[in-house]
This record gives C-alpha cells, structure tokens and sequence, in this order.
C-alpha cells in the first residue's frame, strides 16, 4: 500500500489556493437575496460579459444552474430534447421531471457528426397527443462523450434549426472554457448560438463551490426567482463568489490540463489491455476502455487504488480519470507507473 494518492476522479476535487483562501476572507460581503453582496454582483458583471450574456446568476451547482434555466425556458407537460448522454438527463437525479413536470426527450448521437440530422429527425409535428417541444439542450464539452468539443459552426447550426421550429437552446458549459481553450477561440464563439449557458466554477477552475446561469436580463430575472424556489439563495456569498473571481483568473492554465491529459492518454495506451478513446483527448477527460484486462470497471479502479491512483467506473469496461490543477507532470508519471505496475500483475494473473 502507498500513503501518496493521485486524484483523478474528477476536475471538481481540486482545493482552493492560497489566492483563493485569501481573497474569500477579505471579501466583502452582503446579503445576496437583497442583491446587496457586491462581490456576488461583480461576478455575476464579470461573468455575463466573458461569455457574451447581458445578465448572469450565481447559483451554488451547475445541476441547479441546468435546472433553473429549464425551468425558466419551459412550462409543464413541454418536452426538452438533449442528447441521451447528456449530464442533464443521466447525473441530475430526474429533477426536470421531478420539479419541472418536463419531459426528458433523449437522443442518440445527438453530439456525434450525425448529431444535427438525428435533432431534425426527432422533431415531431404539432399534434394533441404530443409533449410540445420548447427547449434544446446541448452540453459542450461532452462529458460521457470523453471530453469532446461542439465546434462553433455545430453549435449555430442547432441554434438555427431550433430556432426554426420554435425553440430555445440552453448549454450545458460545465467545462465550456475548456473547449473554447482548445479551439484557440474566444468563448463567445461558443455561448453566442444560445439562449442560455450554464457554466462551472468548481471544474478544472479550482473554486470550491458555485457556477453561473448567463442569458438575457428578463431570463435571468425570471431564473433568479427559480434560485430561490430550488433554495438556491444565499446571503452572505460573497466569500464564495470572491473565489469564483479568482476562478476566472485560471481559465487560461486549462491549456496545461489538456497537455497533461494527453501525455497521459499517450503512456496509457501503450500499456497492454488498454485502449484510451477518443484518442487523443479532445479536452481534459481520458476514458480508457479496460476490457481486455478481464477486470470490470469497478475492480479496475478498487485495484488501482491500492496502487495510490483515484479513477472512477465510467460504465460498462469504462474507467474515467480527469486532469486538474492540482495534478502534476511527477503526478503523471506516478499514475503511468501506478497503471503499468497494474496491467504487469494482472498479465502475470492471466
């Protein structure tokens, strides 16, 4: 056993710097309810303009951030459609059917090559026995896809078929700084084709808690009031959000994410019984396909923490591990390490 752990689990492990710690006990603060903490009015400023948005909200997840913007874009008995892979549809606990009274319309491949003639396909014509449809979602980049990208000329394409047929398009940019960093693009290349955009400040930007819900002033106004239902106001947050402005200060090292999620997929898929795909990664997400070990997911990971790396099961022969700000080239070298002494044992086993 090893005292050392390498955490890969996800870019959301990450603890606040030294910067960040300072500038959340010298915040100053107020009650956000009141619209009276104006470090949380600075972020919301300071983050509507990044992403090209007249008005932005602070919420506390980016699970609630996807939720108020549905909420706000729909009413009960509309049909959202998003990809069956979407974050929205697989990690957010049913909460768009559950609070929303929507109806989840998931479909395949909808952020694959075919993506824009699979939406037009699932489009339904106006009849009573259908859920209307009111809301696009798109999520950029794609979590379960392996961190891939929605190019820009992707993204307006959605916009304008969905536009077309009466539409809005919220986006899911948990990690969309990350796309827009491997595009060389400014961000608001990517958030411009939309109605709304959810963005994190706790993925691979290193802020403990919080995200953003961007969009049009009456948007936000109407969203802020959906905050508050989901008890999503807080009071003095300015301490929370004084980390976030620090976030946005990390946004260009995300290059180093990437550049150390590739050296990674590179060392991994030279070891016997993995395949890493997409190869290379697109973005900061590596997904290894671990079947041809003969473990499953879950005995791959328990397994290769003993060896001091954290991954997590990704599904079915699917093990996922995400670079961070806090992982390091040594900590690169210690997991390949870590993994290749894995792959020996089991080899050794078969």
């Amino acid at each position: 056993m090893t005292t050392k752990v390498i955490d890969l689990r996800s870019d959301t492990v990450t603890l606040p710097n030294t910067e960040m710690r300072e500038a959340m006990y010298r915040a100053e603060v107020g009650d956000d309810v009141f619209g009276e903490d104006p470090t949380v009015n600075r972020l919301e400023s300071d983050a509507a303009v990044l992403v090209g948005k007249e008005a932005a909200l602070f919420v506390p997840s980016g699970t609630m951030g996807n939720l108020a913007a549905v909420l706000t874009h729909t009413a009960r008995g509309h049909a959202v459609i998003l990809d069956s892979e979407a974050h929205i549809f697989y990690y957010e606990a049913g909460g768009s059917c559950l609070v929303g009274g929507v109806q989840l319309w998931p479909v395949s491949g909808l952020h694959s090559p075919e993506g824009l003639l699979n939406f037009k396909k699932a489009l339904r014509p106006e009849n009573l026995h259908f859920a209307p449809a009111k809301l696009l979602c798109l999520e950029n980049t794609h979590n379960r896809g392996g961190g891939t990208i929605l190019k820009p000329e992707a993204q307006n394409a959605f916009f304008e078929a969905a536009r077309k047929s009466g539409l809005s398009v919220h986006l899911d940019g948990a990690r969309i700084f990350h796309a827009a960093i491997a595009l060389n693009c400014p961000v608001t290349d990517l958030t411009r084709s939309c109605d709304s955009v959810m963005f994190c400040l706790s993925k691979g930007l290193g802020a403990p808690a919080g995200s953003i819900l961007a969009g049009s002033a009456s948007f936000i106004q109407a969203a802020r009031r959906y905050r508050k239902l989901l008890g999503g106001g807080m009071r003095q947050a300015g301490m929370l959000a004084a980390a976030g402005l620090i976030a946005l200060k990390h946004i260009p090292h995300l290059s180093e994410d990437h550049r150390r999620a590739l050296r990674l997929a590179q060392g991994l898929s030279g070891l016997p019984g993995l395949k890493v795909s997409p190869f290379p990664p697109p973005t900061n997400i590596i997904i290894i396909n671990i079947e041809n070990t003969g473990l499953s997911s879950p005995e791959f990971v328990s397994s290769l923490q003993s060896y001091g790396v954290k991954a997590i099961a990704f599904g079915e022969n699917l093990v996922r591990m995400v670079t961070h700000r806090d992982i390091s080239d040594s900590d690169i070298d210690w997991t390949l390490k870590a993994v290749e002494g894995l792959c020996t044992k089991i080899l050794k086993q078969q």
